[in-house]
């Protein structure tokens, strides 16, 4: 049996743990990071980074069909295009495998050691890890929890055969001729459209009564029009029930309380994800627990003193960039920074075509609170770039308080926005005015000059619309 001691352990090496485990090595920390699969976690091996790399080569297969039928606009005609689903995933896989290896040299790097293995608590400062050369005991001063989440299983609906999950969603080889989706979240509509537009025919079924829920109905609008017009069809207020007689369907409710069959090769289950709490000794440790999440502080510490937790096994927003942002504070408050958590600029960015982003209040969420607020919004009709790139679906909209001009939210809808993110949460973290943003000058032609409009039509005076 091998021991090593040190002063930071990160369990999980996913997006939160590693960049965690780089900025302790960065700071001086002796530090030692344990991952059972590969370095980078959900996000990187089966997650967000696979899934943009198939929804990338679904839109230039989609480009070419219609280039192909005559329909383009622009004036192009190619030839029919086929596609090889295998190469796609070939060239999805080398992307992910090149990242993987990055993240392993910059942990390298910062001088952080790799344990590979399943690990388990005995207590609160005492971890065994099997790895594939024997059980390795591991003693540290603080632990960072950072395991993660996992895909939601429905008893009636259980991942074998016919039905996957996004990570057997994201590895398929052969296009399925018929998909049928239960769950109209993010996760959901990305691969669904991603298929649509290879060829699928793709039938979603919500239970909720539109698609996107957690987005406000003016977001997700024009999400709506362009899933109709890839023929995919959604039927909200409908139940998911099991798998028809013969395996080769999904057995719906609608919402007209009658039984429906889909006819599917395969069903994807699409209704969430749920904290990784299992399989690492939880009952050793007794944490304070958030319903199904571990309860954290402002500090992302728990009830155990010397044990932190980050990202999804924490809770609400379950989303990588929130995991790293914890990561990377943890790693200071352990190394004696003063750190603690302001969650009001982190932006959820929705991959649909088009894309969705959102960050702070919606004009409704600030109303509720009791804000009295003044709203922006201008349209991608109206901006020259959007029509340039066929991308008029959309707009942008400012949520500012009515008194003093402060910006609480901001919204947007349109191809391409999602690379606006880092402008909004910046505008909020920095606590801009509307006045802030109608000053700055924007570039032109971008879709960023929206973002100015919006401001500048909740002052009063738009220039372009």
């Amino acid at each position: 049996m091998k021991e090593i001691s040190c002063k930071l352990l990160v369990i999980g090496g996913g997006p939160g743990g590693y960049i965690a485990a780089i900025r302790a090595g960065q700071l001086g920390l002796d530090t030692v990071i344990v991952e059972k699969r590969k370095l980078g976690g959900t996000c990187l091996t089966i997650g967000c980074i696979p899934s943009k790399a198939l929804i990338h080569a679904a839109e230039e297969f989609d480009k070419a069909s219609h280039m192909a039928a005559g329909t383009s606009p622009l004036g192009i005609s190619v030839a029919k295009p086929a596609l090889d689903l295998g190469k796609t995933i070939a060239w999805k896989d080398g992307i992910v495998g090149r990242l993987n290896s990055g993240v392993a040299g910059l942990l390298k790097k910062a001088r952080v050691k790799i344990v590979g293995g399943t690990a388990r608590f005995r207590d609160g400062k005492t971890v065994e890890v099997e790895t594939e050369t024997g059980l390795q005991v591991i003693r540290a001063e603080t632990v960072v929890i950072a395991t993660g989440s996992a895909p939601v299983e429905l008893p009636f609906l259980p991942f074998a055969g016919p039905v996957i999950s996004s990570t057997e969603a994201l590895a398929l080889t052969t296009l399925p001729k018929a998909l049928a989706i239960v769950g109209a979240g993010y996760i959901g509509l990305e691969l669904g459209m991603a298929f649509a537009k290879f060829g699928t025919a793709v039938t979603v079924v919500e239970a909720e009564a539109r698609i996107l829920p957690q987005y406000d109905a003016e977001l997700t609008r024009p999400v709506a029009r362009r899933l109709a017009d890839l023929g995919v069809e959604v039927l909200t207020g409908a139940k998911a029930k099991g798998l028809a007689p013969k395996n080769d369907g999904l057995l719906v409710e609608t919402a007209a309380g009658t039984d429906r069959r889909i006819a599917a090769d395969r069903i994807l289950v699409t209704v969430g994800r749920r904290p990784v709490t299992e399989g690492w000794g939880l009952e050793e440790l007794g944490l304070d627990m958030d319903g199904r999440f571990i309860r954290i502080d402002d500090r992302c510490r728990t009830s155990m003193r010397g044990i932190y937790a980050i990202g999804d096994v924490t809770g609400e927003p379950m989303l990588a960039h929130r995991a790293m942002a914890q990561g990377e504070m943890v790693a200071e408050i352990v190394a004696g920074h003063a750190r603690s958590w302001d969650n009001r600029a982190i932006a959820a960015v929705c991959f649909t075509d088009p894309e969705i982003v959102t960050v702070g209040l919606s004009p409704d969420a600030a109303r509720a609170a009791g804000i009295e607020v003044k709203t922006g919004q201008f349209p991608f009709t109206a901006n020259g770039r959007a029509m340039t790139m066929l991308g008029e679906a959309g707009f942008v909209r400012v949520v500012a308080r009515a008194d003093n001009h402060l910006v609480l939210g901001i919204q947007a809808v349109g191809q391409g926005v999602s690379e606006l993110a880092a402008a909004f949460g910046l505008a909020l973290e920095m606590g801009a005015r509307l006045e802030d943003i109608a000053g700055t000058i924007h570039a032109h032609p971008t879709q960023g000059e929206g973002f100015q409009e919006a401001a500048l039509k909740a002052l009063g005076h738009a220039l372009h619309i």
